[in-house]
């Protein structure tokens, strides 16, 4: 969980739904992600019953569950405020600290939690166990000791098997037998919790086997058809499975269960991530203009513009740059927030398509350097920039780095990319007089085009920049370097793909009418034939023209 800044009022919020009458009705509230109903229950419990330390400890939870590890503090400790020998705020200030790196302070809170409980409380020892089992910093040993203690005093008692079966898959990850025993423990102590169905479900799609987890979900919603996490996984796995009218549905059926800024917050990620940017950008706008003011909103915002370009809204970077740059500023007011490296992705390529290309290189630099994951993809937009400012070198040194000495590391795109930097490399370095380097640029042109038609061997564009590199090493058309490869490259375009190459057709036209016209493989036949093609695709084309007045096109 990441630390996050959410509004926090104490109106009572009109949800639909009344109130709690008590304390396990608001939990299950919160258990099924309504967090805002059940936040209006909190507040209602703690105002009729503001002495017991336990509406204090789940109104924590509530702020735990969605990530907002502040205000949960802020909870458990008037929580023992108010009630000093009640346990579980204990563990709640330690579950903050231990999830903020703090191990030590952690387990001092851990012990005198356990000391009131007098070591027989189960709630103690399944939220400690959580908290170990969840966090980044786990541990997982000391999870299962204290849930096997939770099941010795509590076998009865379903919540243990579910954490167990947690554990065991953390511990490991690649045997889900073990854990799917516990779950089915779980449903059989408790039937009516679609609880541990869910969670064999997610753990069959951690494995991908998508169908028994879609009847799995489907069978936690039988179970209950208002327990709303079964259709945001639903909407997860349908979204894995590329079914993205699917994946909407459900989530729609989330949200119907739960319609709170919260969800409708996540409901923006989910469709930002379904690659639904428009949708997203709709989302998020309309639930700033009613007062959301979560940065998290900012983050997905300026990454929805820069998917989305400039294509259907023109001012589109600018917007996405905007946002971003109000995600970055209302983050910095945070107290060690953790950035992630799409963040510097986004920012960088948004700096970059306004015109800031030296400053949004640095960002994206950051990034990749933040998270070696999608450093590959950085690399790419990197050079774009690179390419952009006409800083050939620079491009070519990103994608040398990414080639690491292995070719395999390079996709086809990007060996089309790193041809292109090379021949435009060699073009500056012909405008600087440096004859010997141009030459040894559109060599190495030619070889990335080369490695690019042998991954894929019908690729017309592949050949059409082979004849451009050779072109330029052989200006005078001696050897007819170009020659066959402006030949392979006609040969492979389709009569309904002309349109989309027009311009490389004409540029290759061109080039093989005037080896014929001109060069020791003289055909004058040949010769008119690939201006007559120059002329059917550009009438008004001069050279063409200018050949047919000349005494060999007559």
């Amino acid at each position: 969980m990441k630390t996050k800044i959410i509004a926090f009022s104490t109106a009572v919020l009109a949800s639909g739904f009344s109130f709690a009458q008590t304390l396990q009705e608001a939990i299950t509230k919160s258990e099924n992600e309504r967090y805002q109903a059940a936040a209006a229950d909190f507040r209602s419990l703690i105002s009729r019953e503001a002495a017991k330390g336990d509406n204090y400890f789940y109104y924590g939870e509530n702020f735990f569950k969605k990530g907002d590890l502040d205000s949960a503090n802020m909870f458990y400790q008037k929580g023992v405020e108010v009630n000093a020998t009640y346990p579980l705020n204990y563990v709640g200030l330690g579950k903050v600290l231990w999830y903020k790196g703090n191990s030590a302070d952690a387990k001092t809170q851990f012990f005198k939690a356990a000391t009131l409980g007098a070591n027989k409380n189960t709630e103690v020892m399944r939220k400690t166990a959580e908290a170990y089992i969840n966090s980044d910093n786990k541990n997982l040993d000391e999870a299962i000791t204290l849930l096997n203690a939770a099941i010795k005093i509590e076998p009865k008692n379903a919540e243990n098997y579910l954490l167990m079966g947690d554990a065991l898959l953390e511990k490991n990850p690649t045997e889900g037998g073990p854990a799917i025993k516990q779950y089915d423990k779980f449903t059989e102590l408790n039937p009516k919790s679609p609880k541990g169905i869910l969670r064999a479900g997610k753990l069959y799609q951690r494995g991908r086997n998508y169908q028994l987890a879609l009847d799995l979900y489907k069978k936690a919603e039988a179970i209950d058809p208002t327990f709303a996490p079964a259709y945001r996984e639903k909407a997860e796995l349908y979204h894995l499975a590329g079914q993205k009218s699917n994946a909407v549905e459900s989530y729609k059926k989330y949200l119907e269960l739960n319609n709170s800024d919260e969800a409708r917050e996540r409901y923006a990620a989910f469709i930002f991530n379904n690659k639904q940017y428009p949708e997203a950008i709709s989302e998020i706008e309309k639930l700033q203009n009613a007062g959301n003011s979560n940065l998290y909103l900012d983050r997905y915002l300026g990454y929805s513009y820069a998917e989305l370009g400039n294509k259907t809204d023109t001012a589109a970077y600018k917007k996405g740059l905007n946002a971003i740059n109000k995600f970055f500023d209302k983050s910095s007011k945070v107290s060690n927030f953790k950035y992630v490296g799409t963040d510097y992705k986004y920012k960088g390529i948004l700096m970059s398509k306004t015109g800031q290309d030296s400053l949004g290189v640095i960002e994206m630099e950051k990034g990749a350097a933040l998270d070696p994951k999608i450093a590959g993809e950085i690399i790419n937009e990197v050079a774009k920039a690179y390419m952009k400012s006409k800083k050939y070198g620079k491009a070519i040194e990103t994608y040398e780095k990414k080639m690491a000495g292995d070719p395999k590391n390079l996709t086809s795109q990007d060996w089309y990319e790193l041809g292109r930097a090379y021949y435009y490399n060699g073009g500056a370095k012909q405008r600087e007089k440096k004859d010997v380097e141009a030459i040894e640029s559109f060599v190495k042109a030619d070889t990335c085009f080369s490695k690019l038609s042998q991954l894929s061997p019908t690729y017309a564009i592949a050949y059409f920049w082979r004849g451009k590199a050779n072109v330029q090493q052989d200006l005078k058309d001696d050897k007819g370097l170009a020659k066959p490869h402006y030949e392979k490259a006609v040969s492979l375009v389709k009569p309904e793909e002309k349109a989309s190459v027009k311009q490389n057709l004409i540029e290759a036209y061109l080039y093989l009418g005037s080896h014929y016209a001109f060069s020791k493989e003289k055909d004058l036949t040949k010769a008119k034939e690939y201006f007559n093609l120059v002329k059917e695709l550009d009438p008004a084309n001069k050279a063409a023209n200018d050949f047919f007045k000349s005494p060999a096109g007559k």
